[in-house]
């Protein structure tokens, strides 16, 4: 494995930060393994029969999405410890390699002898070299001598062409020539790189297969065009290959004085990290993956043949063309909230009540008309607002760059470090700089996760000109597209005591001040991880005053072990406890004296799950939590994030009512952990 490139040093530090979950086998789970149990449970969907035909292929594609950020991230991490450390370490490399092998091979047999089965019998059929009529590959061929070939740049490896850069997760091609080139010297290997603006399916014209929707992979259109790339010479054996590539950014930021220019230099570099996984066809002759292999430093183990294309993630295009309805879900329109007239005037809506929101089953259009009118209100002074993730096309950004072209005080809190988003925010952090908004980039050596916009507002109260605070806080991201596939809670409110917290930790985020003492939000990384476990222990003294007691908590993850150690305190004393965890989950439930009263349920269904609710019974009144914080170390310790309470006794009800309960019952979608 390369150990020279220049953000390794960073990585070093980075990683030595960190507490393994491995070292403590018979208390924990390892989150590595935990991620592919949760990407096993994914292609499960996948496998469902009840599930619509073409979900089952995305679901596909989302593992193999997940895998690719898997790699980038995780297994960058595992592969160091494991070259640097001995024992432990290295056994969980190669455990987890090994499973991710299995969890590929099932994916891979569930493509090819379930789902495009399936798809043929529904007249919907990807047809490869050998299946294409005279017709066929005429048309293909005059498509590819039109679209592809222009855009194709092979190149024959010699002193003078050395092996091309190779983006990450990039499509290519590696070939083995035979004979001599146009000078006559013999050159062996050539490497074709696949532009990424070329589309991977190719639909062909209803006419050339009647009655079906027929489709052509590029990798196939190009494989059986190659030999016009190499006129005069054999290819003797060929295999497409993807490099999947260490890509977590590791900027400094106490050693940078401008974090947005050095995001944009560190993104650079991205699609250049050191090599962590190689993908190749099943027969790929030998001496070109030993080539592969050498020319990427990559190890045996994270050579993945595939039985199939190296990138199923871009057969999304394929589902996105199928055309039939019932191979979808069916629609699904969010409802306008019941006791919210549509024509409202959002201010004095939320001046009467806390408003509720449940994403997607409830439209996140109330959240945007509330934004909208703080635009354009004459009263309105100022609009604060956290932006994490929210799309390359973003409403909520072009409202804001309204407000401030109308004269508000618009502060942005962006977040330039959101994985795989920074460039998108980069250029929206630029379009609110050039309309006149403050932008800053939250804590230095935090990440901004919170989900939170503060609006100040001009009125009369008893009979005084007052700014009076309006909030919105949410467990999911002002993005348009995510608020109608993620469940997540929000909340409108003008509680003053909420809002006046919410004010504090802006202006904690703006100037750096320290944040003073708040009454309601727990905040990361100061109070929520303290208030936490406050809460758990509470739970355990009043089962031992004899007091009602119960945890039931919703997540992404859950992997800190402090709060693990909490919960299976809290189980000891006969605390019952049920988690709900999505993904990652280091703790072991139903262990005899440790964890017998907890019980962890993971759900996978149609929308993915995303809210996160902390409730305990505490003695008798419950108390409810919403948060943008899942219970990992690095929400607790190393973000900015916020738990708000849910003060309102019908609304504290309609979370456990929709958030918990339907969960806890689910036993169509759900899995014990």
């Amino acid at each position: 494995m390369v150990h020279g490139h220049p953000r390794n040093k960073r990585k070093q530090k980075r990683l030595a930060q960190k507490t393994p979950l491995i070292a403590h086998p018979d208390l924990y789970l390892n989150r590595e393994l935990s991620l592919l149990a949760f990407n096993e449970r994914v292609l499960a969907m996948a496998a469902r029969a009840s599930v619509p035909l073409a979900e089952r292929l995305r679901y596909v594609c989302i593992v193999s999405s997940n895998l690719d950020e898997f790699f980038e991230v995780r297994v960058s991490d595992l592969t160091e410890d494991a070259l640097n450390e001995a024992g432990a370490a290295a056994g969980i490399y190669s455990t987890v390699l090994e499973r991710t092998h299995r969890l590929v091979e099932q994916q891979y047999e569930l493509y090819n002898e379930t789902i495009m089965p399936a798809l043929a019998r529904n007249g919907i059929v990807i047809i490869n070299h050998a299946e294409r009529t005279t017709q066929q590959r005429a048309w293909l061929r005059d498509y590819v001598q039109r679209e592809v070939k222009p855009l194709l740049a092979p190149i024959g490896l010699d002193p003078s062409h050395p092996f091309p850069q190779v983006l990450n997760k990039s499509l290519n091609f590696i070939m083995q020539l035979e004979g001599k080139d146009a000078f006559g010297r013999p050159s062996a290997i050539a490497i074709l790189k696949v532009p990424r603006v070329l589309p991977r399916v190719i639909p062909l014209p209803a006419k050339l297969a009647p009655g079906k929707q027929a489709f052509v992979l590029l990798t196939s259109a190009i494989r059986a065009h190659l030999q016009d790339l190499f006129p005069g010479r054999a290819i003797s054996g060929f295999s497409q290959f993807r490099v999947t590539r260490d890509s977590d950014l590791t900027v400094d930021e106490r050693e940078v004085h401008n974090l947005r220019q050095a995001m944009r230099m560190e993104l650079t570099q991205r699609h250049f990290g050191n090599a962590m996984r190689l993908e190749i066809l099943r027969t790929c002759p030998l001496p070109l993956q030993q080539l592969l292999q050498e020319q990427f430093q990559i190890r045996s183990e994270a050579v993945f043949q595939v039985n199939g294309p190296v990138n199923l993630v871009r057969l999304n295009q394929l589902v996105d063309l199928l055309t039939q309805p019932r191979l979808r879900w069916p629609i699904f329109a969010p409802a306008w909230p019941p006791k919210l007239a549509q024509s409202s005037d959002m201010f004095d809506a939320i001046k009467q009540r806390d408003i509720l929101l449940h994403h997607p089953y409830e439209s996140f259009e109330p959240v945007i008309e509330f934004l909208r009118q703080a635009a354009v209100d004459p009263k309105v002074a100022a609009i604060r607002m956290t932006l994490y993730r929210t799309g390359i096309s973003s409403v909520m950004v072009d409202i804001l760059e309204e407000a401030a072209r109308r004269g508000k005080e618009v502060t942005a809190i962006v977040e330039l470090k959101a994985r795989f988003d920074e460039e998108a925010n980069i250029n929206l952090a630029e379009r609110l700089e050039a309309v006149g908004a403050q932008v800053v980039y939250g804590v230095v050596g935090l990440k901004t996760h919170g989900k939170m916009t503060l609006v100040l507002r001009r009125e009369e109260v008893r009979g005084r000109p007052t700014l009076v605070r309006y909030a919105h806080l949410g467990t999911g991201n002002y993005h348009s597209a995510t608020t109608k596939l993620y469940t997540d809670f929000g909340m409108l409110t003008a509680h003053p005591e909420i809002c006046s917290d919410m004010e504090r930790a802006f202006l904690h985020m703006t100037s750096l001040t320290k944040v003073e003492r708040l009454k309601h939000l727990w905040m990361a990384p100061f109070t929520l991880h303290r208030n936490l476990l406050r809460a758990l222990a509470n739970e355990v003294k009043f089962a031992h005053q004899g007091k009602p007691t119960r945890v039931i908590a919703k997540m992404n993850a859950l992997t800190d072990e402090a709060t693990i150690n909490a919960l299976y305190g809290a189980s000891q004393a006969g605390v019952k406890i049920d988690l709900i965890v999505r993904g990652a989950c280091a703790l072991r439930a139903g262990v005899a004296g440790l964890s017998e009263n907890i019980r962890v349920r993971s759900i996978i269904g149609r929308f993915l799950e995303h809210h996160r609710i902390y409730c305990f019974r505490n003695g008798g009144t419950w108390k409810v939590y919403l948060s943008s914080a899942d219970w990992m170390g690095r929400n607790l310790f190393r973000r900015i994030e916020i738990a708000w309470p849910v003060l309102d006794p019908k609304l504290r009800k309609r979370v456990i009512d929709e958030g918990l309960k339907p969960y806890l019952a689910d036993t169509a979608d759900a899995w014990t952990l």
